[in-house]
Formats: structure tokens, C-alpha cells, sequence
């Protein structure tokens, strides 16, 4: 079977690329600069496993059909990062629903294309406005996000809902394309690039710095390696169909700190809280961080029902202190 990965030199692609060499996949790895997938060499194989890096631009549609052709199935991990974004159109949503239609397109023109594996988020799920302390599920849309309140959301949100319709087309004209959608919260856990501290290991990274304070944030984690797990489980398990939520818990960052006082002593880790008003003037200089973010998250929370998805997924999810352990010591390394 040849696995098409897009996005595979990303934190969670390069893992569900080395997770699938370890289990003998033909691999077809897209990044849009080979020059910045070199390090997938490094990945071990098997006999009967195979990598192969390809250029590919989501927002150039000939690229993506030539990269498709010839693929039995495909996992979609390719995103866009919320990070020193200037135009949230074009740098946010255009990737991901301009993105996926010309994936859809690409597999609608290769009929080998039987399997699709597409990384959403919890992005996808939680609305925009929520109630302190609300419970979603894999029921539940991000319906109410805008380009100005929500960027991420939004595209999150309609590139699925694009990939879904898509199916449903096909499904209907005699053409079986079984989806599974994939919807992780923050993901944490050992990097294999420097590249992979950006984005969510961000957070990580905090506790490594000097700063002795840490913001009143509560986030809502999984470990990259049962995410990974769930992606290449997926493409002969779950539901037809199914939409899985990937969480294994929520901590405040001063719980975080506290934790990794426990599990490795030696360092003071922060835990003390940044008052309110020192985080927001603190978010005004901040190059990953905005006022309207600290704002809105600052002391508040969501959870999240994963349902059966550890069941249907055949997952056996890791500890919180192994992922935070593993996840602060790759930072190091």
C-alpha cells in the first residue's frame, strides 16, 4: 500500500511518516521544500517499508495530482500555523479549503485513492463563544467562527465540512472513498526537528526559558505519538465515516509546572501566575500572542467527550508524564 502524507516534514506528519515506516509502508512524503524534509531520511525501515519526499503545494493544483497518482490511500496533515500571520485569508484559510478542494480534486482524477485519513483539530469542534467549563463532542461544529474572531476555526471547520461533501459525492456516484477525520487537542510531545518547537510545543518551551511566571492558561493536551497511532490505525480501523476527538487531559500551565517539579527535579519550574493585567500588556509585545487571545483565554476553560474513540481506534493512550517528560527533554536535546 503506497500512504500518501501531506505536510509530512510538520510535527504531526513527520511522526505519522516514521510510525509508517516502522510498520512497512510504501511512503509518499509531501512538503512544499524537500530541503526542510531531509531529516525524514534519518527515519528507520523496514524491508518492505520505502520513503519517498516529493515537492508538493496544496495551493497548486497540478503538484498535488501529480503527488496523488498512483496512492492507495491518503493521510491529509498539512496545516497552516497560526503564528506571525499578517493576512488570515490567505495564510490560514487558503491553505486549508483552497488546499483540500484541489486534494479532492487531485482524487477524484486517481481512482487508486480509496482511503482518506484527514487531520482536523479541536478547532474544528469548539465554537468560538462557550461557556466557562463547557463539555463538546464529536458531534459538536465550530459554526460561529468568522475570519476576524476565529481564523483558525473557520478554516479548520470548512475545510472538513469540503473533504466530507466531497465523499458524500463520490460515495453517491458508485465512487467508495472511506473517510475518517482526526481532531486532536494541543499536541505535545518529543520533537524531531527544530522546526517543531514552533506552534504548539511553544508552550513546552516556556518552562525551559528563565522566566519564573506562567499565564493563567489552561490547555487541553494529547501526546504526537498517540496521535500518530491514530492516524495509521485509522486506515483499516474506525468507523466509515467517523469523527474522533484525540484528548487525554487539560492542565493549567502552573499544574504543568507543578508536574514537571515532580517528574524532574533539579529545575524550579515555573508555576507562579502572571496577574491579568501584566499578561495582556505582556501579549502587546509578544510575537505569538495577542491581546483579544489573552483576552478571551486568560482563567477560562473547555473539556472535551473523546467518546469511544480509543476503542475504535485501537489505542492505547500514554501517560500525561510520559508526554510531558518526553516532550521538555527532546526541547534539550
Amino acid at each position: 500500500m503506497v500512504v500518501l502524507v501531506t505536510g509530512a516534514a510538520g510535527f504531526i506528519g513527520s511522526h505519522v511518516v516514521h510510525l509508517l515506516l516502522s510498520k512497512g509502508y510504501a511512503v509518499r512524503a509531501t512538503v512544499r521544500k524537500a530541503e526542510n524534509a531531509r531529516f525524514l531520511d534519518s527515519f528507520p525501515t523496514t524491508e518492505h517499508s520505502s520513503l519517498e519526499i516529493v515537492e508538493m503545494d496544496l495551493l497548486d493544483a497540478p503538484s498535488v495530482t501529480d503527488a496523488v497518482q498512483g496512492c492507495d490511500a491518503i493521510i491529509h496533515c498539512a496545516a497552516s500555523l497560526m503564528i506571525n500571520v499578517k493576512d488570515a485569508q490567505r495564510d490560514v484559510v487558503d491553505p486549508s479549503v483552497v488546499g483540500t478542494q484541489n486534494l479532492c480534486d487531485a482524487i477524484q482524477q486517481n481512482p487508486s485513492v480509496q482511503t482518506v485519513i484527514h487531520t482536523s483539530s479541536v478547532a474544528a469542534i469548539r465554537k468560538t463563544k462557550y461557556a466557562n467549563g463547557q463539555v463538546f463532542n464529536a458531534s459538536d461544529w465550530c459554526d460561529d467562527a468568522t475570519l476576524q474572531s476565529n481564523a483558525y476555526g473557520l478554516a479548520k471547520a470548512q475545510a472538513e465540512r469540503k473533504m466530507r461533501d466531497f465523499v458524500d459525492v463520490c460515495n453517491g456516484h458508485s465512487r467508495a472513498v472511506r473517510l475518517v477525520t482526526i481532531h486532536p487537542s494541543i499536541v505535545f510531545g518529543p520533537v524531531f526537528h527544530q522546526r517543531h518547537t514552533r506552534g504548539s510545543m511553544a508552550y513546552l518551551k516556556h518552562f525551559t526559558g528563565k522566566l519564573p511566571f506562567v499565564i493563567r492558561t489552561h490547555l487541553n493536551f494529547v501526546d504526537v505519538r498517540d496521535v500518530a497511532d491514530a492516524h495509521v490505525n485509522a486506515l483499516e480501523r474506525g468507523d466509515d465515516g467517523g469523527r474522533y476527538i484525540l484528548h487525554k487531559t487539560g492542565l493549567w500551565m502552573s499544574e504543568i509546572g507543578m508536574k514537571l517539579r515532580q517528574d524532574i527535579p533539579g529545575k524550579k519550574w515555573a508555576t507562579l501566575h502572571l496577574p491579568t493585567p501584566l499578561a495582556v500588556l505582556m501579549a502587546a509585545f509578544h510575537p505569538k500572542l495577542t491581546i483579544q487571545q489573552v483576552r478571551s483565554t486568560v482563567g477560562r476553560h473547555v473539556d472535551y467527550d473523546t467518546g469511544d474513540a480509543e476503542e475504535k481506534l485501537g489505542l492505547a493512550m500514554r501517560s500525561v508524564e510520559q508526554t510531558l517528560v518526553d516532550a521538555v527533554k527532546s526541547l534539550s536535546d
